[in-house]
């Protein structure tokens, strides 16, 4: 059987409503360091970007009404996501403090946890919830 994947694409990617395509896309290259892989504009409007993260994980986002689309961010539904996020960082403390200079909500300060990682929590500006974390051996 063929492999039914484009060539360096993995097999779940995350696809997320994003108010301002132009706004996300800098928070999470400031924020977490994610590198633009494609946008696709429509008459100077984004309307579709994947982004790479150390050129194995991808995410995708549109912002709401792409595409004839009615789904809108948690922030703008005034709904808290189902979902959230747990990415791998070299440095917690960093990065927390990045995200947050950059428009993040803090939930949970960076601290070690049981489970053998050092973790923090913040919700992005579309109120998508982010667990950053380094595994401490």
């Amino acid at each position: 059987m063929t492999d039914p994947r484009p060539a360096d694409v993995p097999w779940l990617t995350p696809y997320l409503t994003v108010h301002d395509a132009r706004v996300a896309t800098g928070f999470y290259e400031q924020a977490l360091g994610f590198v633009v892989r494609d946008s696709v504009n429509d008459d100077g409007a984004i309307i579709h970007v994947e982004m790479t993260y150390r050129g194995q994980l991808i995410l995708m986002f549109a912002p709401e009404g792409a595409y004839g689309s009615q789904a809108r961010t948690p922030k703008t539904s005034g709904l808290m996501a189902p979902q959230s996020f747990y990415l791998y960082v070299d440095d917690v403390d960093a990065t927390f403090a990045r995200a947050l200079a950059v428009g993040a909500k803090p939930l949970i300060e960076p601290q070690d946890q049981f489970w053998g990682d050092r973790f923090a929590q913040f919700e992005d500006p579309d109120g998508y919830r982010w667990a950053i974390a380094r595994h401490l051996g």
